[in-house]
């Protein structure tokens, strides 16, 4: 039998996908093999496929670092066939075959069983992104921002991680304030919890160390000047989490936040997070995510429309979270 799947080759600088026929013997090495459902598209998924960052390692290669979908062999100690799985990062669309595939056989270390609430097609609404969302929540909370404290501040709040972090924390009862450089979509936001809306134009341009204190917590995925000024705005005490790089890659920022403001900077690592922190983020998403919400952010593509989308997301104009029907 074989199976479909968007496959990636390199011709000098150039990354192209097409759409191929595979069979069983073509998948990577691995004790499960998958039926996959849906996967996603994420930034890294676009900075991947666009060649802007040395994300894919070996050709040719299937894309896609989150597929979910039903076990139909397994040689994994606890996970049986018949079990609904989702996979996060670790090696995929880098060294492994991704998500972008009707099959998919990885290692049972990689998987986490989609909790009982969710669906396949929520897990992949969830993806990547959502998870991220949900490990800077996770994070706020370890570091003592309870919704007492202040205004949480989400940057990029209309891009994947943006949409579910304002979701998930109006629904723990934080006040959020998002930003965004598309106020023409702040009913949206606001929708999905957000008690203000702010053009990011007031984040992004070089500042000050240090200025008035605005809010408790933040969730910043954009980076570079947009972090620097959040930490200079934020609370005494206050927590930030950096898990995204949209603006840049540089922190043109000083140490006076953290020393004067004893400000806590957490850094969010969803590719290599360990089994226990997955298992808690998922197990979160599932209590704590509307899943009418969820529902508002995410839109439904196929495997052909995957580079389309993709470099959409990467200039701006996908709002919420699309996801990839790969038997569409």
């Amino acid at each position: 039998m074989t199976f479909k799947a968007l496959m990636a080759s390199k011709s000098g600088d150039t990354i192209s996908t097409d759409l191929v026929e595979l069979e069983e013997q073509d998948l990577m090495p691995g004790d499960v093999t998958i039926a996959v459902d849906y996967s996603t598209v994420n930034y890294k998924d676009g900075m991947a496929l666009a060649g802007r960052a040395p994300i894919i390692q070996t050709f040719p290669l299937i894309p896609g670092i989150d597929p979910a979908g039903t076990v139909e062999g397994s040689s994994y100690p606890g996970i049986e066939v018949g079990d609904r799985v989702v996979a996060n990062g670790w090696g995929l669309s880098q060294t492994h075959h991704g998500g972008y595939a009707q099959k998919a056989r990885l290692s049972g270390d990689w998987l986490v069983r989609i909790p009982g609430p969710l669906s396949t097609l929520d897990a992949m609404a969830v993806g990547t992104a959502g998870y991220t969302a949900m490990l800077s929540v996770l994070a706020l909370e370890h570091g003592g921002i309870t919704p007492d404290r202040g205004d949480i501040l989400v940057t990029g709040a209309n891009g994947g991680v943006g949409s579910i972090a304002i979701a998930l924390l109006a629904d723990l009862g934080y006040r959020v304030v998002a930003s965004t450089g598309r106020l023409e979509e702040a009913n949206y936001l606001r929708e999905l919890g957000a008690a203000d809306v702010i053009d990011r134009r007031t984040l992004s341009e070089p500042g000050t160390p240090v200025t008035s204190e605005r809010w408790a917590g933040a969730i910043d995925s954009v980076g570079s000047h947009t972090l620097a000024n959040v930490l200079a705005q934020t609370q005494y005490r206050g927590v930030v989490t950096a898990c995204g790089l949209a603006q840049g890659l540089d922190l043109p920022a000083t140490v006076l936040p953290f020393i004067l403001r004893n400000v806590t900077l957490a850094g969010i690592d969803s590719v290599n997070a360990p089994q226990s922190v997955r298992l808690k983020a998922w197990s979160r998403v599932a209590r704590d995510l509307d899943l009418n919400k969820l529902t508002r952010t995410t839109k439904v593509t196929g495997l052909a429309d995957v580079t389309d989308v993709a470099r959409r997301l990467l200039e701006g104009q996908v709002q919420g979270r699309t996801v990839v029907d790969v038997n569409a």
